[in-house]
């Protein structure tokens, strides 16, 4: 195994949880598999707890770990599933020494910080590392530990010890260290101040560590002669010595990193220069040009109480960028403090009040993020109720969708006390309720936590559609109040659809207004699994409902409508404004080119149908597991051969032809399930 450790120093927050992940998506590109571990070092056993003001969102995993933001990067970066035990604390490992401690497998020892604490840190790395996070079997080959917080804080000695041991333990080309430092610039003539990086270098060295590459964060590209004082100051080769200046979006670091050879540089380090390939880096290159090319607008309103700090919703707002980039928008997110929303605030502070519902009405679309607590949740049923009054696109996330049923009851069903227990332990009317399963004294894994997978009640609704027909979904979740299952048929009867539950059926999952253009809550968090390129389908949803091309991704009985197409090289597109109005058509197809588009779409549809129901007549026929995979194999073949024949820009007489055998093979596979549901039940 290889290690690759990222430290820094000066200041927090220069971006090591980015240069990680970059060099985690570098080495990939050079055809190694990647894991990360996270090492926080304070005593709290996990982020659970932690106020997203001091340290940011919770990021939650499959295993319902919640974990420290940057394991989110990670994720989103290597597209990768990691576990809570990626994520190291203090208290974790102290919780560990003392419960081995307890259990007596240290008879007779006296119990220290050295070699104890820090032999533990060094075993549960190695344990760690070694769990494959990609989906294959075998361990990775390579990883990218990063240390939180700077060096020298009290806080991370017992970590930095361990790791001085841990580059001695692990064996000459097994570790190399990436110190990140500040390199700032003080005046108007903009010199770079090599000193800070040189104070830190040397008091990592007496700390035991020695850095083989520097990554310097600066505002601009190093000069030849920065680079030559800080190798000469801090004895690391110049070619080692990269900067991370600033760039347009984030996607560019990789890129960054690869231009300065900081690949050969760590690979050369590790003795694997000789085994792996040039970094291909064609699908990053590419997204981080189109997201720097983007100028047409569309503006999201995220209304919440944490707002103050962009960090509190990391998650969401990379799950708005990637939609918006796969729509080619340009996301503008408005940050709308809850509280300003409410009636109050037009008494303290009328600016604010006044400020606060002008981003609300000018906003293409409304999300309500997750949260907790009472405070500012008037401010988030106000949102809800503008976006369903008004028909603006909407997207609730865990109390957001919560607080989207508490205010259907009051506006609609008439219960005016309707409220959750969460914020009235006493209220008569309880739309929302505190989980049976959950406890209200102890904190730890008393949520309903991690991934958990939902049904859908009905195909026919848009979150369905977005998900591609699936019968079900499994998504990640942090909540302990669900919405009461004794209001269900009351808000059904009035038009809230509940369009998935979880597996019981008492759960709601799902909530959607059909007559609304798009208005969606979700007990879960789609953002957890957002990636770049594959945004998260509510969320893409959310994102062409703003802009106006619903269509896109929501195909409707009308192809005609379709606001965003590509046909060869013609491209048919509409400015949509909130009032629905099209505005500056560019690039219009002739009527003949998307009749022909528009036959050909429906009929991959009607194929698609088809052989779903082909699937759950396998399904119901109970036939035998071999021979379903086989059908399912050849069901799964021919659906992607249709959607890719309209998709490659043949003409018409051609798709319609190879459409027809498409069909001819639909009608043989039906023949051949037949002979084996026939066969299967004579036996």
């Amino acid at each position: 195994m290889k290690y690759v450790l990222v430290t820094a120093e000066v200041v927090s927050g220069l971006g090591k949880g980015v240069t990680a992940s970059s060099i985690g998506v570098v080495l990939k590109a050079c055809g190694l598999r990647v894991t990360s571990i996270k090492i926080d070092p304070y005593i709290n056993t996990d982020a659970g707890t932690i106020s997203p003001f001091k340290h940011g969102e919770v990021f939650v995993l499959d295993d319902g770990g919640e974990v420290d933001l940057d394991l989110g990067n990670y994720e989103r970066f290597l597209d990768i599933k990691l576990t809570r035990d990626h994520n190291i604390t203090t208290g974790k490992i102290y919780q560990a020494v003392i419960d081995k401690e307890r259990r007596g497998d240290y008879l007779g020892e006296t119990v220290q910080v050295v070699p104890h604490i820090t032999d533990a840190i060094q075993e549960w790395i190695e344990r760690v590392a070694k769990i494959p996070v990609d989906g294959k079997e075998g361990p990775p080959d390579v990883c990218v530990i990063e240390l939180g917080g700077t060096i020298g804080h009290i806080e991370s000695m017992q970590f930095i010890e361990a790791l001085s041991q841990f580059s001695y333990r692990s064996g000459p080309g097994n570790f190399c260290l990436i110190h990140v430092s500040l390199l700032p610039v003080l005046d108007d003539a903009g010199e770079q101040k090599t000193k800070p990086t040189q104070d830190s270098v040397r008091g990592l060295r007496g700390l035991g560590l020695t850095p083989e590459i520097l990554a310097c964060r600066s505002t601009m590209a190093l000069d030849e002669n920065v680079k030559e004082k800080l190798s000469q100051f801090c004895q690391v080769p110049a070619a080692n010595i990269v900067t991370l200046y600033d760039v347009p979006n984030i996607w560019h670091i990789p890129l960054l990193l690869t231009d300065q050879k900081v690949h050969e540089a760590i690979l050369k380090v590790l003795n694997l220069h000789r085994t792996t390939k040039e970094p291909a880096l064609k699908e990053w290159t590419s997204r981080a040009e189109i997201c720097d090319k983007l100028h047409e607008p569309v503006r999201i309103a995220v209304v919440g109480k944490y707002t103050g700090l962009s960090d509190s919703y990391l998650s969401v707002l990379k799950a708005l960028l990637h939609a918006s980039v796969a729509c080619h928008k340009k996301l503008i997110v408005d940050w709308v403090p809850s509280g300003n929303l409410e009636y109050g605030t037009n008494n303290e502070n009328p600016d604010a009040y006044k400020a606060a519902w002008r981003l609300l009405k000018g906003a293409d679309g409304i999300l309500v993020p997750g949260g907790f607590g009472d405070r500012e949740v008037q401010g988030k049923i106000l949102a809800a109720k503008y976006a369903r009054e008004n028909r603006i696109p909407f997207l609730g996330i865990c109390l957001g969708m919560q607080i989207a049923v508490i205010e259907f009851a009051r506006s609609v069903l008439g219960l005016k006390d309707a409220n959750s227990t969460e914020f009235d332990p006493n209220t008569k009317q309880p739309c929302v309720i505190f989980m049976p399963e959950g406890s209200k004294t102890l904190m730890e894994g008393t949520m309903r936590l991690g991934s958990r997978r939902t049904y859908f009640q009905v195909m026919d609704c848009k979150s369905a559609n977005l998900y591609g027909n699936q019968r079900y979904i499994d998504e990640r979740h942090r909540h302990a109040y669900e919405v009461n299952p004794e209001m269900v048929a009351a808000l059904e009867r009035n038009g809230l659809s509940f369009t998935g539950k979880d597996e019981t059926g008492q759960r709601m999952e799902i909530i959607e207004l059909p007559n609304h253009p798009y208005y969606i809550g979700v007990q879960f968090h789609p953002e957890f699994k957002s990636r770049p390129g594959r945004p998260p389908a509510l969320f893409l949803g959310l994102i062409a409902a703003a802009c106006g091309q619903s269509d896109s991704v929501l195909p409707g009985p009308d192809s005609r409508e379709k606001l965003h197409c590509e046909i060869g090289n013609h491209l048919l597109t509409k400015k949509v404004y909130q009032c629905g109005h099209a505005t500056k058509p560019a690039a219009i197809l002739p009527d003949a080119a998307i009749d022909s588009f528009c036959n050909e779409h429906n009929a991959v549809q009607e194929i698609g149908k088809k052989l779903l129901e082909l699937q759950q007549i396998c399904s119901d026929m109970a036939v035998p597991v071999e021979a379903q995979g086989e059908i399912l194999y050849s069901i799964e073949s021919q659906l992607e051969t249709a959607v890719t024949i309209v998709q490659t820009g043949t003409t018409a007489l051609q798709n319609a032809k190879k459409l027809q055998k498409i069909s001819i093979a639909i009608i043989i596979l039906q023949l051949i399930v037949a002979v084996i549901v026939v066969g299967y039940l004579k036996n």
